[in-house]
């Protein structure tokens, strides 16, 4: 493949200029939140810190963390760094207790978000020249929109199809010749699949390149992926807090996902201490948005496990590269790309009238994520006739619904039927193998 950039100056820039320019951004960001966001302003000063401490991104470690419970803290404004007069979108995603969590956007956060996505795009060797199937979920879940702004940017034609109904993804994407597509990994086999019951095979299928994110995927599900549509397939990963997609990307050595590191400076931890660990040690992910207008996140804990590396990458790029998430440092799972909880369904439980006595179970067949949730009846609830039940089941799976944005299977199972180990029950069973 021909190397192409989208920026190429930047996504080729030498590391010590890399960062230089990261020292510079740091402390106008630093200053710029402390004036700014007294949530944050007041973390700082409980640590001793001010803005003057902090010189260039060896000071970085200075600074206090941020974390999804701070978010629920702040809910819904008070991290925000900018007036909402500036503001012109929210995206969200799922909050633990209900509480979601909104990231706000300026013009100027958006174009940003949008060239990084673009950059991710150009590297899987998409140009003006390409037609690009958007996948992805539109609306509130930044998959859509990000991606679907970097197609813009780029110049392709943009199908912005959003997820689910397939017939149509299909009939849109043979007869217009779609040559990108970004979708999460689970629905890009179900796609594969689907064409090859229809009797297409790989060499007919007019796609090059697949962008695949928002849940966790193993190098065989990419290679069967590959096999059945006739792609090369690109992992993209990011985060709603941090901006959405884009925030790293794989190019075509396919070894790790480039972080765009003049935007999102990375550190590795260790999750019990919160000590930084060296280069190439394994830990959890910290990021910290560098030019984000109006949510911008300081030291932000991503609970996500994984590796850095400045190994020369052949592509040209000089950003680190961060491997594959090898696991969470907290109970989140990733269930058809979107966050669940056990706090959350706990929740729900309670709302509903049931103990916090349950089971999660997720598998993943037919490259699909099943999701089956276990509940105890109580003593009081308890009844053996099945139009009861399935009654109680669906009124449950609904509230489900509306707490988590998936459809979980509920099954009502009599009381003190769930295992118990040491007094307590094992509350998710996750079958997939996902690394």
């Amino acid at each position: 493949m021909e190397k192409r950039y989208y920026q190429k100056e930047i996504e080729t820039m030498p590391v010590e200029e890399i960062k230089k320019l990261q020292s510079e951004k740091l402390v106008k960001q630093v200053k710029h939140v402390y004036e700014n966001v007294e949530y944050y302003r007041n973390l700082m000063d409980e640590k001793g810190v001010k803005p003057e401490d902090i010189k260039g991104i060896e000071d970085l470690h200075k600074l206090p963390f941020l974390t999804k419970a701070d978010l629920r803290d702040a809910y819904p404004y008070g991290l925000l760094a900018k007036p909402l007069d500036e503001c012109v979108r929210i995206q969200s995603t799922s909050g633990t207790t209900g509480r979601r969590v909104i990231a706000f956007y300026t013009q100027h956060d958006i174009d940003l978000w949008e060239d990084c996505c673009a950059r991710a795009i150009v590297a899987v060797g998409g140009s003006e020249k390409d037609v690009c199937q958007v996948a992805y979920g539109y609306g509130l879940f930044t998959g859509g929109p990000g991606l679907n702004g970097g197609s813009h940017k780029v110049g392709c034609l943009t199908l912005p199809m959003s997820s689910g109904n397939t017939e149509r993804q299909i009939q849109f994407m043979m007869d217009l010749s779609a040559t990108i597509i970004c979708c999460t990994p689970s629905y890009a086999a179900y796609i594969g699949e689907t064409l090859k019951e229809q009797g297409y095979t790989p060499d007919q299928i007019p796609l090059k390149a697949g962008i695949f994110g928002a849940e966790a995927w193993t190098e065989e599900m990419r290679q069967n992926i590959q096999e059945t549509l006739g792609i090369k397939a690109y992992d993209i990963y990011g985060l709603t807090e941090t901006s959405g997609p884009g925030v790293s990307f794989e190019c075509e050595e396919q070894t790790g996902m480039h972080i765009n590191e003049d935007h999102f400076l990375a550190e590795i931890i260790d999750p019990d201490t919160g000590e930084v660990l060296p280069e190439g040690s394994k830990g959890e992910l910290v990021f910290t948005a560098l030019d984000k207008e109006a949510f911008p996140l300081l030291r932000y804990r991503t609970r996500d496990i994984c590796v850095l590396s400045r190994k020369p990458c052949s592509c040209g790029r000089t950003h680190i590269k961060m491997s594959k998430p090898m696991g969470r440092s907290d109970d989140m799972m990733i269930i058809r790309g979107v966050n669940v909880f056990p706090s959350q369904i706990e929740t729900v439980l309670l709302q509903e009238g049931y103990q916090p006595n349950y089971q999660i179970i997720v598998d993943r067949k037919n490259n699909t994520d099943t999701f089956d949730v276990n509940v105890e009846m109580n003593p009081d609830q308890f009844t053996d006739t099945v139009g009861g039940v399935t009654a109680l089941e669906k009124s449950l799976a609904a509230a489900l619904k509306t707490m988590l944005g998936i459809n979980p299977a509920v099954h009502l199972v009599p009381p003190k039927s769930i295992a118990r180990s040491e007094g307590k029950a094992v509350r998710v069973v996750d079958k997939r193998k996902l690394v």
